[in-house]
């Protein structure tokens, strides 16, 4: 049973960055495609990156540019680098495989608020 455990998230102020972290428990990064995901408050959860086993990566439109997923297969963890954040994109991040077939950590809470 693969194990995801996010973390990173805080407060911030709009246009300022945080980097997210979602360690795995076994070496499955290389393997599958990964995704991070996000949920705010009343809304859907939704994909916001992944990234191939070969490295492509891929983002919703409202973070393109903004956002970057990478990792680090030698540490089993994929990151997220958010920058110029915005107050909507306030919601708790999530990580799993992409479909997400994983069971769903506990997420780490991002909070843009001035």
């Amino acid at each position: 049973q693969v194990q995801l455990v996010e973390s990173g998230g805080g407060l911030v102020q709009p246009g300022g960055s945080l980097r997210l972290s979602c360690a795995a428990s076994v070496n499955i990064l290389k393997i599958y495609t990964m995704g991070w995901y996000r949920q705010a408050p009343g809304k859907q959860r939704e994909l916001v990156a992944r990234i191939t086993s070969g490295g492509t990566t891929t983002y919703a439109d409202s973070v393109k540019g903004r956002f970057t997923i990478s990792r680090d297969d030698a540490k089993n963890t994929m990151y997220l680098q958010m920058n110029s954040l915005k107050p909507e994109d306030t919601a708790v991040y999530y990580c799993n495989l992409y479909p997400p077939l994983a069971g769903w950590g506990q997420g780490t809470q991002v909070t843009v608020s001035s």
